[in-house]
């Protein structure tokens, strides 16, 4: 949560821990087998750190938290991990925020966030970009991938 918050007590907390996070990397290992990709160490590490936050993490935080002796890990093994779970879906890239998110929906999926400009929470939902896509499709353009970003503040900060 960004360090100016003053309403941590009306959170919720979506970081992962335990038999959910134990669960949560099993399915992502099964995911995994079924494509036929592997689940290295080191992807499976920056997986765990990115579930077990409850916001979203900039790479360098990543690269920090990698070791679990306080030890970081080399800024490419942390790249291309991210760049690994972003392709297989695990994991989303806020553009505006230049931070990642493990993905909370499965399937494939346009990318779209509700992002607190209080507390920094980025909840990942799915928009209904329908048309938009059937009139981008009608140009004949072919698109690959879209991420939604909307700002503003969540419940909990306009409660608070």
């Amino acid at each position: 949560m960004a360090s100016d918050c003053q309403h941590h007590e009306h959170h919720v907390h979506h970081g992962l821990s335990g038999v959910a996070l134990s669960r949560a990397l099993g399915d992502a290992e099964g995911r995994c087998v079924e494509r036929h990709e592997r689940l290295t160490a080191p992807r499976r590490r920056v997986l765990e750190l990115l579930l077990g936050s409850d916001a979203p993490m900039k790479a360098y935080d990543l690269i920090a938290a990698f070791g679990a002796g306080g030890e970081p890990a080399k800024p490419p093994t942390v790249y291309r991990a991210l760049e690994f779970l972003e392709r297989l879906g695990f994991a989303h890239r806020i553009e505006s925020l230049n931070a990642y998110v493990p993905c909370r929906i499965e399937g494939g999926h346009v990318a779209a966030f509700l992002i607190c400009d209080c507390c920094g929470e980025a909840a990942e939902f799915q928009p209904d970009l329908g048309p938009s896509m059937s009139a981008a499709e009608a140009t004949g353009y072919a698109v690959r991938a879209v991420t939604l970003e909307a700002r503003g503040l969540c419940a909990a900060c306009q409660a608070g």
